[in-house]
Formats: structure tokens, sequence, C-alpha cells
């Protein structure tokens, strides 16, 4: 049995050597400041998938990682799904391209919560990403969110899985948000969701 000492939370201390552990967590202070701030994307051209968050939480504004928060499910469904070999830290981000994948997001600004955006953001944001996909011409498109897709790109009726039109020329494919507060997907339910894409990007479609 591990003689690592646990919190009041119940979650173990990060194990020595850790990227959580080498990190240590924002303050208040820091986390408050992190508002409004612009995360930069992991990008490079001809990705074979280019995932969108809905905007960065202020956990990622303040650490400079996409998807930093803890309890956030990007990470460890990106692993379940098979597109990385072992689960990154958010912090290992830069790794990403190395194996045809980026992130970006609809909406560049920081806030505590996405519903803090407003429909002019999100439709904003919808342009602006179009743009984005143009430049850098990736395989796949996974927008991380349906609401947020649905609202950026006038598709009320948009569910999870491939879309019928292309954005630019690239395929898109919705997937759930990962964010610890959507309580309809399990961390299981999402790996295998993430692992669709997965199989989709792998047989070429």
């Amino acid at each position: 049995m591990s003689d690592r000492r646990r919190p009041a939370g119940g979650r173990p201390d990060p194990a020595p050597g850790s990227p959580a552990r080498r990190y240590p967590r924002p303050s208040k202070e820091q986390l408050a400041a992190a508002a409004d701030r612009l995360l930069p994307d992991v990008i490079a051209p001809g990705l074979d998938v280019l995932f969108v968050g809905i905007n960065p939480g202020l956990w990622s504004a303040a650490t400079g990682w996409h998807f930093a928060r803890p309890g956030n499910r990007f990470w460890p469904a990106l692993h379940r799904g098979g597109f990385t070999p072992r689960q990154l830290h958010p912090s290992e981000q830069d790794e990403l391209p190395g194996l045809g994948l980026g992130i970006t997001n609809m909406v560049a600004r920081a806030s505590a919560r996405a519903d803090e955006l407003t429909a002019e953001e999100l439709v904003e944001g919808a342009r602006e990403l179009t743009a984005k996909v143009a430049r850098y011409r990736p395989r796949w498109v996974a927008v991380v969110g349906v609401t947020a897709y649905r609202i950026g790109f006038a598709r009320p009726k948009a569910g999870f899985g491939p879309q019928p039109e292309p954005l630019a020329a690239a395929r898109l494919w919705v997937l759930p948000n990962p964010s610890g507060l959507n309580a309809h997907f399990t961390p299981e339910t999402l790996g295998a969701a993430f692992g669709e894409l997965r199989a989709a990007v792998t047989a070429g479609g």
C-alpha cells in the first residue's frame, strides 16, 4: 500500500518527480488575475486532429496549459481514446504536435465558467476558428462541447460525432465537454467517445 499522505480531499499527494509535484497549484490571486487572459494555441500546419475547447478556464490561463484544471478529463480521455501512448500532464502539451494533435479554443479569453460567454462571442469565435482551420489545414477538427458548437455555428440540432458539413477543408467532429462539471459522461464513456474519433482518423475517413 502506498505510504503517500492523503490530504483532506482523499487523494494522495502527487508522486515525487511527477509533473503535478513540480508545478504548484496557482493561488487565488493568480487565478483572479487570469480572467480575460489569452492562452496561446498548441498548433502546427497539417495536424491529424485539432481539438477545439470552448474557452480557457482560469487554471489554464494562469498556468499556460490547456485543460489544466484538476478534475478536467480531457487528458485522460485523450489517452483512453488511443491518441497518446500515456496520459500526458497538461504541462506536456507541447508534445501533442509531434503526435499529429493540437489544441485551440473557440473563444480566446479566459473565464471562470464557459457559460459566462455570450452568444455573440461564440459566433465570432466560430468565424475565427474557420479562418484558422483554413490556414493550418488539419485533417480533422474536433469541437469539445456540443452546446458551444450549436450556438457558434448556428447548428441547433447538432449531436455528437461526425458532422455532415466540413469546416474549411477539414472533417468535423463534436465531442462531449470533458469538464468535471459534465455529469452526463463518465471517464469511461468520454474515453469511448474520443476512441470513436480516433478510429475514424486512423481509418482515414
